[in-house]
């Protein structure tokens, strides 16, 4: 049976789509980092760029973003042939002021990135006041369907606008998408209204991204149950419930997301090594640009052979890869290091497999191929931060690199530093350390710590200290008569 299981009692909103089982997507928004993805701004162009063909926007967030030529509107509602040779200077001037929406959230030192095509999200359509553009689901039965439908849509709209018609408006009378379509354009019309008020670029219209994700995920439901810990929240997304679906109130003590053991799995996510069946194993480690998951058989072993163990490995790798990249939210550039395959048919098994996968994705993915080396490439939307990106932070100690310099190389760096003092003056000195790093200094009987007294010709005294990684300094050097 599906569950959607709503935790929302505290400020951190959180949600899991569990399916026979298994958790499937889990999603968590933080009150400082929810995503601007969808909110429409009133944006002021600081920077035109003509060898870029793109301009810098303050819209009033801490980072000014991206805008490029081919998402302004007077570029795509330009009749001009020869356009796409014309520059964005030819569309666009630093000072201007102009409706933006984001596509993709911040990330690191990089801004949002922008389009000037506002699209506004409805139950049945999606309407673009300047798109310029008519498209129907592909989930339409038959092209009759769907050619039938865009030429209704030519009657409604303008030629500047534009209409994307959702799987839903294909069960609706023209009525109905008629009557969205003029609630549309009057929230568009008090949009612009209330950005006529305002002197500095910001927010005109911000999105529920928390509750539409949610009513997305309830939509993949089937004859399973909703369970929320919030009355308010039970009887607005109540609305949406689906005959064979049931909907239910937790109030128990201990946390939501504990009891249905949801945290245990977040706890999972946070971790390099995935464990596969039979023992074998992923390792997904995420560089600036790109995540690798390195798949090993581990303990397994196949009933016949290794290629039938290296097949089934992979083949559970690759269910599992995609299943990962779901629940961590990761995207950009993926590459995935299956077991070395020798024949071709294994490794179209396992493509065909990720490729089956990544079809109950509902972020846009690319399969590249496997290269030379048998690594899978691929790349995945990214329009927000990934799960570790929301719930962790750089590590203050090695500074996101996962390591810190060992206690052995800190006490060679120790060792010659102290040579530096040969033939000097000094008789005596005081050393604070951390414990590994004395005992690698001093060795066994502190063996090396004699020999090295004996060279400097001074007596190496040590003070205990305790830090979050190896550590030394030297705190005092001296006569004999200055000991402390």
């Amino acid at each position: 049976m599906d569950q959607l299981i709503i935790n929302t009692i505290s400020r951190e909103k959180r949600f899991a789509f569990v399916k026979n089982g298994t958790v499937e997507k889990i999603y968590i928004e933080q009150p400082d980092q929810q995503s601007l993805v969808g909110n429409i701004y009133l944006g002021i162009v600081e920077r035109v760029i003509p060898g870029m063909n793109a301009a810098f926007v303050n819209f009033g967030e801490e980072m000014s973003g991206f805008l490029s030529r081919d998402k302004l509107p007077a570029y795509v509602l330009s009749e001009d042939s020869t356009k796409a040779n014309r520059s964005i200077s030819s569309f666009l001037h630093q000072g201007e002021k102009l409706f933006v929406q984001v596509e993709k959230d911040a990330a690191g030192t990089k801004g949002a990135r922008l389009t000037g095509i506002i699209e506004i999200q409805g139950e049945h359509l999606v309407y673009m006041p300047n798109g310029k553009y008519v498209a129907v689901s592909k989930k339409a039965e038959t092209p009759e369907i769907r050619d039938s439908w865009k030429e209704f849509a030519k009657q409604l709209k303008t030629a500047e606008e534009g209409l994307i018609f959702r799987t839903e408006s294909l069960k609706q009378s023209e009525e109905v998408i008629a009557r969205e379509l003029q609630q549309h354009r009057a929230q568009y019309t008090g949009m612009l209204n209330a950005a006529g008020g305002m002197k500095k670029p910001g927010i005109v219209y911000s999105r529920d991204y928390f509750y539409e994700q949610a009513a997305a995920a309830l939509a993949l439901l089937e004859k399973g149950e909703v369970i929320v810990d919030s009355l308010d929240l039970k009887k607005k997304i109540a609305l949406l419930v689906e005959e064979g679906n049931t909907i239910s109130f937790y109030n128990g003590k201990e946390n939501i997301f504990s009891f249905y053991k949801i945290e245990q799995e977040i706890e999972r996510l946070l971790k390099r090594i995935v464990w596969l069946d039979k023992g074998a194993y992923m390792v997904i480690d995420k560089a600036e640009a790109l995540t690798v998951i390195d798949v090993n058989t581990g303990k397994f072993s196949g009933k016949n052979d290794l290629r039938d163990t290296v097949l089934k490995t992979n083949m559970n790798a690759a269910v599992e890869a995609a299943r990962q990249m779901r629940l961590r939210d990761i995207a950009g550039i993926i590459l995935i290091d299956f077991i070395d395959m020798q024949e071709s048919k294994d490794r179209d098994l396992v493509l065909n497999i990720m490729r089956k996968e990544l079809v109950q994705d509902n972020r846009r993915s690319r399969i590249i191929g496997f290269t030379e080396l048998g690594i899978l490439q691929l790349t995945r939307k990214k329009t927000k931060q990934s799960l570790s990106e929301t719930l962790t932070e750089k590590c203050s100690t090695c500074g996101g690199s996962g390591q810190v310099i060992s206690s052995e190389t800190m006490a060679y760096r120790l060792e010659r530093e102290l040579w530096q003092y040969r033939n000097s003056d000094h008789e005596d000195m005081l050393i604070a350390a951390t414990p590994e790093v004395i005992d690698h200094f001093s060795g066994e009987n502190d063996i090396h710590k004699l020999r090295l007294e004996k060279a400097l010709g001074i007596k190496i005294q040590f003070s205990l200290t305790h830090r979050d990684k190896p550590y030394y300094e030297i705190l005092k050097v001296g006569a004999s008569t200055e000991r402390s």
